[in-house]
């Protein structure tokens, strides 16, 4: 025991090399991991607009896949750095096998709605053939495959929990890769491979996140001294799982609002025209080069925090907080600089039409004037998680997207112009610096500020 104390760096590092160490890997793998998905529709543009229509149109479920295997494995994450701060290491192991249980459960849940609900979903958005056709193609292959997404985000928070960032780093960025080199074989069908189209970049992307998760496990067996997951020994325990997703629940329903803002919207787009839901999708794909280096950040922050928070170090967890807003904010000024300065040029690289770029442009700069904020909103909602209070999150999260978010953009919608619509995500996002800020001053009378006293 006196050895994995000794080695474990989240409790001594200094907090600024701790949160470096801990968080660049992340930020470099979902760096790789962004540019994939600008990638991805970069290709699939090329097919023609219909197809990045109905990829654009599959967000929603993929948003909401990567919602409940996130959200599962941020519960365990806090749980588990929590528990290997207290020292509880019998614990920590149960939490990581019933870890791998709720993964498996996650993905065949999902197989399920690949299987009987893709073609509703989709002829709930767009009566346009093509479009229903490319969709059910690739998002079916998408959910049916997904056993990967699952294996791999649930392994590599098991690594992250335990301080071993490096690896994850490995693993995103492997499967990341393969899905850019396999994106344009598969799509356009090179060398001895047919053309798959929109089908091919969904094989693509399963094939990625499978070989990411078949490389975390491996990570976890040979590297991973603090647990040891064996398949054999699962035995599902109620009182864990509750504790999982005490955390884990409000971070699924945070993102999962995601995806029925995302649905809401493309409605609202697609009664002026089918391209300003291409748009749309587009902002998505290029935001995720801008966010998610901060949710890397995050992913860095939160076992940090969890686990300082269970070994009662008021200090390093109040400096790792201050230093993981000064980043995020830092990051997100880059990326609302690029969008105001060269918005045209971004939506080129999707083989954008003329009026594409009409209605893209003001919708770039549009949306982007919510960076101000988010940068300061991502970090708290990670930082009310890592503390055990998810539910702010949630709040949060509620609050922007479907209390301000989806009825601005409605009511702004009735003025019958577009681009009037894009203004309601910088509104959505003042609402959720002021709540963020509220809740981070009542975590921090409430929990912070009690750290360690009781020891």
């Amino acid at each position: 025991m006196e050895q994995v104390q000794k080695e474990n760096k989240m409790g001594v590092m200094p907090e600024n090399k701790l949160l470096m160490t801990m968080s660049l890997p992340m930020m470099a793998s979902m760096l790789v991991q962004a540019l994939y998905n600008i990638v991805d529709s970069v290709f699939v543009s090329r097919i023609n607009e219909n197809a990045l229509t109905a990829v654009s149109l599959a967000f929603p479920v993929q948003s909401l896949m990567i919602a409940v295997s996130v959200g599962t494995a941020v519960g365990v994450n806090a749980l588990l750095s929590k528990t290997l701060g207290e020292k509880e290491y019998e614990k920590a192991q149960k939490v990581a096998d019933n870890a791998v249980f709720l993964a498996a459960v996650c993905y065949v849940l999902f197989a399920v709605i690949g299987i009987f609900a893709v073609r509703p979903f989709y002829i709930s958005q767009t009566k346009d053939t093509e479009i229903v056709e490319f969709g059910i193609q690739y998002l079916t292959i998408v959910c049916v495959g997904g056993i990967g997404i699952f294996t791999q985000t649930m392994f590599e928070r098991l690594l992250q929990s335990t301080g071993k960032t490096f690896y994850t780093m490995i693993t995103q960025g492997t499967g990341a890769v393969i899905n850019i080199i396999l994106d344009p074989i598969l799509i356009f069908g090179l060398g001895p491979f047919p053309e798959m189209k929109v089908a091919g970049a969904a094989v693509a992307t399963i094939i990625g996140q499978i070989v990411a998760g078949v490389m975390a496990v491996c990570f976890n067996r040979k590297y991973n001294e603090y647990i040891t997951v064996h398949v054999k020994e699962i035995r599902p325990k109620a009182s864990i799982i509750k504790q999982i997703y005490a955390v884990g629940a409000p971070s699924i329903v945070v993102q999962a609002i995601g995806s029925v803002m995302t649905y809401g919207m493309n409605l609202i787009l697609i009664a002026f025209t089918s391209t300003a839901t291409a748009v749309f999708g587009v902002y998505f794909k290029l935001q995720s080069f801008v966010f998610m280096p901060v949710f890397g950040l995050n992913n860095g922050m939160v076992p940090i925090i969890a686990y300082n928070y269970g070994a009662g170090k008021k200090a390093r967890v109040t400096k790792v907080i201050k230093l993981s807003i000064m980043y995020a904010v830092g990051m997100m000024a880059v990326g609302l600089l690029l969008m105001q300065v060269i918005p045209e040029q971004l939506l080129l690289l999707f083989d954008a039409s003329e009026t594409m770029i009409e209605i893209g442009v003001p919708a770039l700069r549009t949306i982007s004037l919510s960076f101000l904020f988010a940068g300061f909103c991502i970090v708290c909602g990670s930082v009310f998680q890592a503390l055990g209070n998810g539910m702010y999150s949630m709040i949060v999260s509620v609050a922007r997207q479907l209390g301000v978010l989806l009825p601005v953009a409605y009511l702004l919608s009735k003025l019958g112009e577009v681009g009037y619509v894009w203004w309601a995500f910088p509104i959505a996002e003042i609402a959720s610096l002021t709540l963020s800020a509220v809740f981070l001053i009542r975590i921090y009378k409430k929990v912070i500020k009690h750290i360690g006293k009781e020891r």
